[in-house]
């Protein structure tokens, strides 16, 4: 019990840090956004064409592909991050550069050093010169910044991840049911399950649940729109895929969208712990990333067997949060009708 309270708490923790980063810090929403976009484009084809179109079904030019993506996820995000928050592009494929050989996180910080620094480098130095001199500056910085951080982050992350993997690995269900419903909030909310993910570099079963818990949620999702009225069809479709691209909606009635989607997926983590569904390809907590990569970890009837009882799961969850939510809603939208004594009184009268 000690390891699961010890692995959600940090996980909450490691939530609340990176929601006051998304909402107080300069432009840390859009570095956020970066570094999913980073986890994309390094885990994702990492998990894709490495394990799955390479190792599963043995083309090594893709494996190839995706092995060296996955090595370059610092690089990634030296790049994204500073382009996501308004960076001179030139700025950020410098300093990313400068982050090969790290890890995602430090590229990450040393993106968002660069992403703050890179306007007054501009708006500082000479027409013509600030290309060369600021490239020539926002190398080394970036380099210095990863060095400086990677080993305290590093450790204090992995240690992080490590006790969620044990407390998944000690109580599979019970975490299954918790991380699976704290991972599909998250999906849903401006903060990034694939940035998270990437962050605490988890891999194996609690992987495995997030991904698969991000996947059954977006069905949550796509009920709980469609009971509660949240916009039309290309809304319903648009949340199912992509939450943030609803976020407009979410924001306005996160009470009933995130209740469900806990117990969304809560039950499709669940099912992810349950069938023991792996996935060492970190980053990838996301509905579409969800579904494939763990292609690339388990037997394939295994993870079609765990995408079915996930989306039946998440589905259950959001036809009964939407059902209640709109009864609750539509009770306190009903008028109040107070009817007349003396009208009671009158009509007696009448027919006596």
């Amino acid at each position: 019990m000690l390891t699961i309270l010890s692995g959600v708490g940090f996980l909450l923790l490691t939530l609340a840090v990176f929601s006051l980063f998304s909402l107080k810090f300069p432009k840390g929403s859009e570095a956020m956004s970066g570094m999913a976009n980073a986890a994309v484009a390094s885990f994702l084809v990492e998990a894709v064409h490495k394990y799955i179109t390479g190792d599963l079904l043995g083309i090594a030019f893709l494996g190839e592909v995706g092995a060296t993506a996955g090595s370059l996820g610092g690089v990634a995000a030296g790049v994204m991050v500073p382009i996501c928050m308004g960076a001179n592009p030139v700025f950020a494929v410098v300093g990313g550069l400068a982050c090969g050989g790290y890890g995602i996180l430090p590229g990450f910080i040393a993106g968002y050093i660069i992403g703050l620094v890179s306007p007054y480098i501009e708006k500082y130095l000479p027409t013509g010169l600030d290309l060369i001199l600021g490239a020539l500056t926002v190398a080394p910085l970036a380099r210095l910044v990863a060095f400086a951080v990677d080993p305290a982050v590093n450790s204090v992350l992995t240690m992080i991840g490590g006790t969620i993997s044990a407390a998944a690995e000690q109580s599979p269900l019970v975490m299954g049911f918790l991380l699976g419903g704290i991972m599909k909030m998250i999906c849903t909310s401006p903060l990034s399950s694939m940035a998270l993910t990437a962050m605490l570099g988890l891999t194996g079963l609690p992987m495995g649940i997030a991904a698969i818990a991000c996947f059954g949620g977006s069905f949550t999702n796509g009920m709980i729109f469609h009971k509660m009225h949240y916009g039309d069809k290309s809304n319903v479709i648009a949340v199912m895929l992509e939450p943030l691209t609803q976020a407009h909606i979410v924001t306005k009635h996160p009470i009933p969208i995130f209740t469900s989607n806990f117990f969304g997926g809560g039950l499709a983590g669940l099912a992810a712990a349950a069938l023991g569904i792996v996935n060492n390809a970190p980053g990838t907590a996301s509905p579409i990333p969800g579904m494939i990569a763990p292609f690339g970890f388990n037997p394939p009837l295994k993870v079609v067997l765990a995408l079915v009882l996930a989306a039946a799961g998440g589905l259950l969850a959001g036809y009964v949060g939407g059902t209640v939510f709109s009864r609750l809603e539509n009770r306190k939208a009903a008028p109040v009708v107070y009817g007349d004594p003396l009208a009671d009184d009158e009509e007696e009268a009448f027919n006596a």
